[in-house]
């Protein structure tokens, strides 16, 4: 992460080690990196804000997620309240303040649940308790339909516990993307030019992989990356998200920040899930889609009462910050 190993920022700031060194990411991920100081001086306020609360890995990230977005929109423990009403705050904040980690010792701040909830109904059980018994036999046939698999107790107990996780995992290796063999450094961070590494396939099969060249950009942001692999040169086309498309192929469209029509991305990130579609009815605060960036998932919302006249994403596309999600048709008032 760059940061030093021994810092006593995290007493400094109440930040647990493990997610001290995934912030500075998570933040740059925001484009706020510049801002990355600013970010932890609003841990800790944050921390203080919601009552000095115990940090385990959920709630240190309610912790860690809600900082980051209240330096991204500006807001204060002063301003919260009156700026907070018309933004849809990170799923993490809902579902701590929706009770869903459990009663915090002294309560949750009132006015500030009020504003994240909206017109949401916190819990004030243990959140165990309203869970449904799981039926394991069910899960295990599913397993078996759908994916060929054994249906065994680790795979459904793994599916329980994530089920959009490890469908998701199923689904990438039924597509051959299986990279459990290759070391961490090249899946993370790949080949730099000239670079050489080798990559085991299987057992007792490795392949000597160096790539020889990047190509410029095309017209529709595809780059050629030429490799040599086992001495032999392939030539694969691989899309750059890093550059738009130029004259000829697509190019972003952005929503106009002052036509309440148009909905657009509140950061960057992937689109996890589209919730409407077009010809549908939305009302003003209703999510519209999903979007997730570095473990932060965070609701698109429509900011008007309307009738959906085009969605311009799909599930799993990248968008930019501000990136049009929607167009809402709306009855002149």
């Amino acid at each position: 992460s760059g940061l030093q190993a021994a810092s006593a920022e995290i007493y400094k700031y109440e930040i647990p080690g493990g997610q001290y060194s995934n912030l500075k990411p998570q933040v740059e991920s925001f484009g706020l990196g510049h801002k990355f100081q600013e970010v932890k001086e609003m841990y800790r306020t944050v921390n203080q804000m919601l009552g000095d609360i115990i940090k385990v890995t959920p709630t240190s990230k309610v912790v860690g997620d809600l900082a980051i977005f209240m330096v991204q929109n500006g807001l204060t423990p002063e301003n919260i309240v009156e700026k907070g009403k018309n933004l849809d705050f990170p799923d993490s904040t809902v579902s701590y303040f929706e009770g869903m980690m459990g009663q915090p010792e002294g309560g949750f701040p009132k006015d500030i649940q009020k504003v994240v909830l909206k017109d949401k109904k916190p819990i004030t059980v243990r959140p165990g308790e309203l869970l449904e018994p799981e039926d394991f036999d069910y899960i295990k046939s599913g397993l078996r339909k759908y994916f060929n698999l054994e249906g065994n107790d680790r795979e459904a107990i793994s599916y329980a516990m994530y089920p959009k996780v490890y469908e998701d995992y199923l689904k990438t290796m039924e597509k051959g993307d299986d990279f459990e063999m290759m070391g961490s450094d090249i899946f993370f961070h790949g080949l730099a030019v000239g670079e050489t590494c080798e990559i085991k396939l299987r057992e007792g099969k490795e392949s000597v992989f160096t790539l020889k060249e990047v190509r410029p950009v095309d017209q529709d942001g595809f780059r050629e990356c030429v490799f040599e692999v086992d001495g032999n040169i392939r030539t694969i086309k691989v899309k750059d998200k890093t550059v738009a498309a130029v004259a000829g192929g697509v190019s972003t469209r952005y929503a106009d920040p002052d036509n309440p029509n148009e909905i657009g991305a509140n950061i960057p990130g992937n689109i996890v899930k589209v919730l409407v579609k077009a010809g549908d009815a939305v009302e003003e605060n209703q999510p519209v889609a999903v979007i997730e960036a570095m473990k932060m998932e965070t609701n698109i919302i429509s900011t008007v009462s309307g009738t959906v006249k085009e969605i311009l994403v799909k599930e799993g596309q990248q968008v930019k910050s501000g990136e049009l999600i929607a167009v809402i048709d709306f009855p002149d008032k």
